[in-house]
């Protein structure tokens, strides 16, 4: 893996979670972050033509943009914002949108294709390991 490849990977995997059923997902607002988007307001712009790509694709936006709310301090009270958890491919749609002259976008755009890609081979293995056991 060469300096390029394991940055890209150290962005990414670093602000990647995991639920309590073993599926990964990102919160957009860390995303955001690492791909120095200083304005929520332009990153949530993205999000909107993800959203848009996601949906003319025929895919259920609910699995893969999942709004929610965290709550920040803001002094002496505190307040909701709205975020997202993304998947994979909603990050990969998001990466896809962004100001591709910015590096870390185009590393976002190699990492979550590659990754992407893995994920469809390992699960291409795993359904033909069912069927050789049935």
């Amino acid at each position: 893996m060469n300096d390029i490849e394991n940055y890209s990977k150290f962005i990414f995997e670093s602000i990647k979670h995991i639920d309590e059923n073993g599926h990964e997902y990102w919160y957009a607002r860390e995303l955001q972050m690492a791909l120095e988007y200083k304005e929520w307001r332009k990153f949530n712009g993205i999000i909107d033509k993800a959203i848009k790509s996601c949906i003319n694709s025929s895919i259920n936006i609910k699995y893969n943009f999942v709004e929610v709310d965290k709550i920040v301090n803001t002094g002496v009270s505190s307040k909701p914002i709205k975020d997202y958890k993304l998947s994979r491919y909603a990050c990969y749609l998001i990466v896809q949108n962004g100001d591709s002259r910015k590096e870390v976008i185009a590393l976002g755009q190699t990492y979550f294709a590659v990754q992407t890609r893995k994920q469809e081979i390992l699960d291409y293995f795993d359904e033909d390991k069912k069927k050789i056991k049935y």
